[in-house]
């Protein structure tokens, strides 16, 4: 029995040829209704191929996929009406207008002329496109682009929205807009899977997120959840000049350290608070060669780096 709007059981994807390549390696997953869920992890994790068995672009070599339900592998099209799906690369129609492109999508789906009409109007204004309805996909920038592409999925008001790296290629200031409009869709209850390798991003928007890699979840729970299982809530990491044996232990035994970890570039000391620490690492360290020395609080990124021992844009 599945137990979310969209689940996942048993799911794998294995691309055959003169070698097999295996792109999902058996995941389970439940994505409760109205939640913002985030699937993190580094290009080649298995993210994208597992958001398209999803919105059933591609077919799982084995495993089941229920959208809302409906069986997504044996009835596509039934399950493809309650979804809105909004891919890596820009797919809206170049010869339309931006009005064109969400008016056709509502047309698409049932809606008569009168409520397209209407529904494009809403979603103009809602996605503060008003003053750009005239205008061609060639003429937007990245953000806006990604803006209309939004609103053109969410048109025929799916129940789950699919994002795959929404924010990649973008500026700052457009990746703050397209988080402020996935906020808003979440307020009017829509379910938002989406996929990112931007740990900011998976913190920001996400009520639970999964960490992937190698095709399989390592780890799933809230984003403050899993960052306070990396024990610390804060990090001091050293910058050696050369790697020491003896540092370490040195390091572990003074008060509120509770655990110390080698880096590629030295250490990295994880306290379970600041209070008067920073002048004792200092000190320690001093006569190993130390270069520099940053203080940072625990983050998606560490879970990762903890988890799979490299970093998470690698």
């Amino acid at each position: 029995m599945e137990d979310g709007i969209v689940s996942l059981r048993g799911v794998r994807k294995v691309y055959e040829g003169k070698q097999a390549v295996t792109a999902v390696a058996g995941i389970d997953l439940d994505v409760r209704e109205g939640e913002i869920y985030g699937l993190l992890g580094p290009n080649g994790a298995g993210k994208t191929t597992t958001i398209s068995m999803c919105t059933t672009r591609v077919l799982p070599t084995a495993g089941t996929v229920h959208i809302a339900g409906i069986d997504a592998v044996r009835n596509p099209a039934d399950a493809r009406r309650t979804m809105g799906v909004v891919p890596q690369y820009n797919t809206l129609e170049r010869a339309c207008t931006v009005a064109e492109n969400i008016q056709f999508h509502c047309l698409y789906f049932g809606f008569s002329k009168a409520d397209a009409k209407a529904r494009t109007a809403q979603l103009l204004e809602q996605f503060h496109l008003t003053e750009r309805a005239g205008a061609y996909p060639a003429q937007l920038s990245g953000g806006l682009a990604q803006r209309v592409q939004i609103a053109r999925a969410i048109a025929h008001k799916p129940r789950v929205l699919f994002l795959d790296e929404p924010s990649a290629g973008l500026d700052p200031q457009s990746r703050i807009a397209m988080w402020e409009a996935v906020q808003r869709l979440h307020t009017e209850g829509i379910t938002v899977v989406l996929t990112t390798h931007y740990m900011e991003e998976a913190d920001e928007l996400c009520d639970r997120v999964a960490i992937v890699d190698g095709g399989k979840i390592l780890v799933e729970d809230t984003p403050a959840a899993l960052k306070n299982s990396v024990g610390a809530k804060t990090l001091y990491e050293l910058d050696l000049r050369e790697p020491s044996d003896t540092l370490g232990p040195i390091l572990a035994a003074l008060p509120h350290v509770s655990g110390v970890e080698q880096t590629p570039r030295g250490l990295r000391v994880m306290a379970e608070h600041a209070d008067g620490l920073l002048p004792q690492v200092v000190s320690a360290a001093s006569g190993y060669g130390l270069r520099d020395l940053s203080i940072t609080e625990p983050t998606l990124e560490t879970v990762f780096i903890r988890l799979t021992g490299r970093d998470l844009r690698e």
